[in-house]
């Protein structure tokens, strides 16, 4: 389905207080099998995918697959997968860790987490959403400073596709309300400090009353990976 900008912000406008499976909803009856759901496995992910199992059970879901995420993470993959009968496929850069340390240095994530991340993660989600018309996220506008403007629907400049963000207005309380009601499963390093998880090398836990994002990249001036920001590189604020 074609869609103008106008229209986007139209629906978007119309959706912004709507509930998360109501525009998942709306998503497959404009899309159809052409959007698909990424997730990183974080607590917005879990809810989603559960919104998700009760809309559009054989809906795609993807995640991309660093080769660097924790063993918590594919233990949690595994367990979501058999509570809510989905099938999550695994997107990769068909780039090992060990050919890309020969072409771009070893250890990369430490002297240029941009490059890391834009050949782990940006080059293959490119890839992947070629073949789609709108992708769903778990993003929210509580969860950063670069975060804090999303809409509910937006255009996807960098991906030419419609990106649909069904939980931007919740809160992170919110979400781990709606986790505690449905007995989800959760990445068990939330209850060892660790707000929000990517890579093995890039995540730390953090402190009491930190920012829940402070704990990636600790050392840079680098806030998001890149496969949610319209163009150049999100960047810690002061």
């Amino acid at each position: 389905m074609s869609m103008t900008i106008d229209d986007i912000q139209a629906v978007s406008a119309r959706l912004e207080s709507a509930y998360p499976e109501d525009v998942l909803e709306w998503t497959f009856d404009t899309f159809g099998d052409g959007a698909a759901m990424a997730t990183g496995f974080g607590p917005s992910g879990v809810s989603l995918m559960h919104m998700l199992s009760r809309v559009r059970p054989t809906a795609t879901v993807f995640y991309l697959d660093t080769d660097l995420l924790f063993p918590e993470t594919h233990d949690l993959k595994r367990r979501l997968s058999d509570r809510l009968g989905i099938r999550i496929t695994r997107v990769h850069s068909g780039l090992s860790l060990q050919e890309q340390g020969r072409k771009e240095g070893t250890n990369l994530w430490r002297s240029d987490p941009d490059r890391c991340c834009y050949l782990r993660k940006v080059v293959p989600l490119r890839r992947f959403l070629e073949t789609k018309d709108a992708w769903i996220t778990g993003i929210r506008r509580d969860q950063s400073p670069t975060r804090r403007d999303v809409g509910v629907v937006e255009w996807d400049r960098t991906h030419e596709l419609v990106k649909v963000n069904p939980l931007a207005r919740w809160s992170e309380e919110q979400i781990w309300k709606y986790i505690k009601l449905h007995d989800l499963p959760y990445n068990v390093l939330h209850d060892r400090g660790f707000p929000s998880i990517g890579c093995i090398p890039c995540t730390k836990p953090v402190s009491d009353g930190g920012d829940a994002r402070s704990g990636r990249w600790q050392g840079h001036e680098k806030l998001e990976c890149g496969i949610h920001e319209a163009s150049g590189t999100y960047r810690k604020t002061a």
